[in-house]
C-alpha cells in the first residue's frame, strides 16, 4: 500500500539485469522497490553516489583496484583452503624454497608434484 506521498517512478532496466537484481534483493528480504529506496536514501544521506564511481576502467572492473582485486582474491583462497582441510580435503600448495608445487593432505603430509 502506497502512502499518500509515495510517488511512482518508472525506469528502463536489461531485462536480465533486472532479473538478477530482483534474484539478489529476493536473497536480502527485500523487493525491488525497497531496495532501490535503500539506494535513494543512502544517496540523499550522503549527498553522493554511496559507492566509488569512476570513468577510470581496469581489467578487474569498474570501481575495482588491482590491490582490492588481488586482496579479494587472495580471502577466497584462503578460504576455500580452510574449507577443504576443514573437510578433510588434500589442498594444492606451492614451496617458494623448492619452487615446487605440491598436496598437502589433510594429516599434513606431502605429495611434490613433479614436472
Amino acid at each position: 500500500m502506497e502512502a499518500k506521498s509515495d510517488v511512482r517512478v518508472t525506469i528502463r532496466v536489461e531485462r536480465d539485469l533486472k532479473e538478477r537484481a530482483e534474484n539478489l534483493f529476493a536473497r536480502l528480504g527485500l523487493n525491488m522497490s525497497t531496495a532501490l529506496n535503500v539506494f535513494l536514501r543512502k544517496a540523499v544521506e550522503e549527498e553522493s553516489i554511496p559507492f566509488p564511481v569512476s570513468t577510470k576502467s581496469s581489467a578487474f572492473g569498474n570501481g575495482y583496484t588491482s590491490a582490492e582485486v588481488n586482496a579479494a582474491f587472495a580471502a577466497a583462497v584462503r578460504n576455500e583452503t580452510e574449507e577443504s582441510r576443514r573437510r578433510g580435503m588434500p589442498v594444492a600448495r606451492y614451496d617458494a624454497a623448492r619452487k615446487q608445487a605440491y598436496i598437502e593432505a589433510a594429516d599434513g603430509s606431502r605429495e611434490y608434484i613433479h614436472g
